[in-house]
This record gives C-alpha cells, structure tokens and sequence, in this order.
C-alpha cells in the first residue's frame, strides 16, 4: 500500500466492495437501518429503564451498560474502524429516519425547513463539537452522571442529546448536527483518523471530475447526497466519512469503493492538513489531562478554594474547569511556537505578507502536522481513562440484565462485585497502552516531521529530534499520572 494517500491520487488499499457480497451489502438501502436498529433499542431500554428501573446505579441495565461497557467499546471501534459509531449512532439515526419520513426508503421531501449551517460558524470546524463535548464533560462531572450517580440523570442526558439532534435535524439540512455540533464528532473524527478504514473514495478521480450530476453530493435515485458534505474525490483523510454509504448507492458511474488502509495512514498521509483539527486535538489533551488531574487528591483542595472564594457550589468549578483545560492545550501549542522559533529557516516565504501574520504562518507550520502526529498517544490516553470502570464494573452488566428482567436476588449475584483486574493490574493495562499510543504516535511524527517539518526548518535532525521529544514527554506525563491515580475511575 502506498504511504502518500492524496486526493488526487488513485486510491491504494484494498476496495470491499470489489467483493460482491460486500458491494449488495452496500447497496441494500436496508443496511444502514439495520445498523443502526440494535443500538436504537438499547439506548431507549437505557432511557425507559433508567428512570422507570431501580435506583442502585450498578443494578440499574441503564448505567451499567452506558458508563461499564458503551464507552469502552466505542473507542476500540474508533481505533480499528473510524467512525464506525457514526454509521450506526442512535441518535442521529433516530433523528434522520424523521427527517427523511422512512426509515431505509430514498425519499425526494425530506420533513424540516432544510436549512444550511450559518458560513460563520462552520468554518470553526471542530471546534464547535469540541465546545459540546466540553460543556457535556462539565455537565457530566457536575451531576455525577457518569459516576455512575442516579440512573435518572443518565436516562435525562440521552433524552437531552436526542432532542438536540432532532431538533438540529429538523431546521438544518442532512446530517449538520452531527458533523458540527455533535459532542462525540471531534474525538471519533481525529481518534478515529488512527483506524483501518479509509471511508468511500472515488476509483478514478477523472471520472468524478467529468461528471455532471455530483449525485454523490446532490443525492440520485439511488442515495441521497452525501449527509457529511464530503465528496468523495476531495477526501484524503477518514476525518468526515459517516460510513453511511449513501455516496456508493448514489454513483451512477459505480466509481466508488470502500477502501482499507493501513493504520495511522490518515494521521499521517493528509497533504491538507486543517487548523481546527489541530486546535481540537490540542483541547481534547487539555481535556484528558484534566480528568487526571482532579483525580489527584491535590485539585480536590484547589477546587474547593475556588468554589469557596466564587460561591459555587461544589465540583467542578468552572473556572478551574474551563481554565486548566485551555492552559493545557496553550501550553502544548507553546511548546510547538518554542519549536518554531528555535528551528524555521530565516528564508521561509508567505503568502500573507507582514510581522505578525509571518510569525502566525511560521507557527502554524509546526503546530498543525506535529498535533496531528499527536492523535495516537491522544486517543490512547482517552481509551485508558475509560478501563477503571470497564475492569472494576463491567460484570455487573449481567445482574443488571437480571434485574431488569425481575429478578430479586440480581444483587447476591458474585458478578456483582466481581473485578476484572485488581487496581495495580489496572494501572499496569493503562500505562501500556499509553506505551502504545506513545509509540505509534512517535512514528506518526517522524514520518510527518520528515515530509513536512524539515523542508522548513534548519538543523532538520534536530528538530526531527526535538519533535520526537516533545511526544516522548507527553507519553511520558500521561502514564506517570495513572500511576498516581492508582486506577480512579
């Protein structure tokens, strides 16, 4: 397989679709329904059960299988897949079903005012789902949903996230609240960027350059347009493919495939590298480091000393909260100005003329490739947050099922207090796997380092070098704070 995957090149990898099996699969416009059905079922059960069912958050079938198990098993799948989740998520399945009146059919009247995401805003990028998903983490730690605390709060934060999307659905056209706005959409799209599956590519990039019709993008008798905005002749990257299929059903030409790649490809490969993408990376660390932080014994003593001088009432303090997280993704960002500073050529030219604006180019220049270089050893710390309550709890899913199904003696059961790990094994899980994800992101830097760090810089195995440091630390700090947390969950 080839390393360079560009836009302009044929794609390399394996197409499933050339199996025909795979390609009626594809095809059936059942598929994606089916997909998405099972999780839809489980995530009303976890509504209905959790404000109908009992009140002890690791008996009840909706905690355990939300915060024990969903969780865990989402990241594993943006590691090997991408954005597998998107192609099958039960809220913005729900909500499109509504706006397409059908539930598989190609419908030509979708329901809603179909209306285009303001200009404005979506050229923030990642950066709004990145502001969701912070403001959920915040609401989250602050009513101890994901504790697990009472089952009710779990039940009302699906309800919340559904309505929003529906919502969403119905004012703006396609799939706008899932690619702007969804709290998960940033994580599973650079996470996600690590996995196996390259998403739906064009076969010959001429033939999609000749066409009249985009159906890909405007939708045919087939498929509808593209519910991401992403054509599939432009994408060098898995970053914004749903894995939705609808590109494929729609071609009219058949000059669409659905490719692997290897791993860390589209973390590595992008020749148009986005500074949105850069900035959430850089927020989702701070984020991560702070769920490590306040598990140290240490920032229960700063919160409260904020709370007490600000009359909030208790964790997280939002200030505290808010401001740690965005410390910790400038501090990344200066220690990559630091960088270029200290190693760009003096003869570096650009397009947009000025002091300031130079300085501004310079910097981007490093920061945007060495933060995606980062994404492995940033996913890798998201996933080992998660295995706490995966080793200590997961077991508890089957006297919850038991539970729910009546019976009363769910909590005798030894599975109840069953552990997978003890905490010491725990911490021992963690740190590997940041080893791992410190690794493969130390070989994502020096491949990008080298195809797009050097040419700028003076010194290019120095600044190969400190690139390289710069990640080692981060694996580094990520790990030394498991060790101090002693398996927090």
């Amino acid at each position: 397989m080839a390393e360079r995957f560009g836009p302009s090149d044929p794609p390399s990898g394996w197409d499933l679709t050339r199996n025909p099996r795979v390609a009626r699969l594809l095809r059936s416009r059942r598929f994606q329904f089916l997909l998405i059905l099972p999780n839809q079922l489980v995530f009303w059960t976890v509504i209905f059960v959790g404000l109908l069912g009992t009140v002890v958050p690791g008996l009840n079938f909706g905690t355990a299988i939300t915060w024990y198990i969903w969780f865990c098993l989402v990241f594993v799948m943006m590691v090997v897949v991408g954005r597998a989740w998107c192609a099958m998520c039960p809220f913005g399945g729900f909500a499109e079903w509504i706006q397409r009146r059908t539930l598989w059919q190609r419908t030509q009247k979708v329901l809603g005012l179909g209306r285009k995401f303001p200009e404005p805003l979506a050229r923030y990028g990642f950066l709004l789902p990145v502001a969701t998903f912070l403001l959920l983490t915040w609401i989250e730690e602050y009513f101890n949903i994901a504790g697990p605390g009472t089952p009710s709060a779990t039940s009302w934060m699906v309800v919340g996230i559904v309505t929003s999307a529906l919502l969403f659905f119905l004012i703006f056209e396609r799939r706008t609240f899932c690619r702007y706005l969804c709290p998960l959409s940033a994580l599973i799209g650079t996470v996600g960027s690590m996995g196996s599956v390259a998403g739906f590519r064009t076969k010959d990039r001429e033939v999609c350059l000749s066409c009249e019709t985009k159906d890909c993008m405007r939708g045919g008798e087939e498929g509808f347009g593209c519910p991401w905005y992403t054509w599939p002749a432009s994408a060098d990257s898995n970053l914004a493919c749903g894995l939705c299929s609808e590109c494929y059903k729609a071609c009219p030409s058949n000059n669409i495939g659905m490719y692997l790649q290897k791993p860390l490809t589209s973390v590595i490969a992008p020749t148009r590298r986005r500074a949105d993408v850069a900035w959430a990376v850089a927020l989702l660390w701070g984020l991560v480091l702070y769920q490590q932080i306040n598990a140290l014994s240490i920032y229960a003593t700063v919160d409260t000393w904020l709370n007490s001088h600000l009359a909030f009432p208790h964790y997280p303090n939002p200030v505290a909260y808010m401001g740690l997280i965005v410390a910790l993704a400038l501090l990344t960002a200066g220690v990559m100005w630091t960088i270029s500073r200290v190693f760009a050529r003096k003869d570096m030219t650009f397009t947009v003329k000025g002091n300031f604006m130079e300085r501004a180019s310079r910097f981007r220049a490093y920061f945007v490739p060495l933060t995606y270089g980062m994404i492995p050893v940033v996913g890798a710390d998201y996933f080992a947050r998660q295995l706490p309550k995966f080793f200590q709890h997961a077991t508890r899913i089957v006297p919850a099922v038991q539970q729910t199904l009546g019976s009363q003696t769910a909590i005798k059961s030894p599975l109840y207090q069953m552990r997978l790990l003890s905490n010491p094994h725990i911490v021992g899980v963690q740190v590997t796997i940041i080893a791992i994800g410190t690794l493969a992101a130390v070989w994502s830097t020096w491949k990008i380092s080298g195809r797009e760090i050097v040419p700028v810089s003076r010194g290019g195995a120095a600044v190969r070098v400190a690139s390289l440091s710069l990640v080692l630390v981060f694996g580094a700090v990520a790990a030394m704070l498991y060790v101090l947390m002693n398996a927090a969950d």
